[in-house]
């Protein structure tokens, strides 16, 4: 039970491993296209965010915890 264990902790191990690969530097241009963006239009970003911190009652950064309101 516990080599299967092992082995299968091993197996899994190795195919997260190797699902991870380096960019290669031809490669960027492809990954740098327009439509390969997090959000492919920068004006609809804006509203986006224009309506998050509007209803948060709060301004900065989208990566910080807490509300408006000041607690945290």
């Amino acid at each position: 039970m516990r080599t299967t264990r092992t082995i299968g902790l091993l197996l899994l191990t190795t195919v997260i491993l190797t699902a991870c690969t380096q960019v290669r530097p031809w490669e960027r241009g492809i990954l740098a296209r327009q439509e390969m963006a997090w959000e492919a239009d920068p004006l609809e970003s804006l509203l986006n965010d224009h309506i998050f911190f509007s209803k948060e009652a709060s301004s900065g950064g989208n990566s910080a915890a807490g509300g408006g309101c000041g607690c945290n």
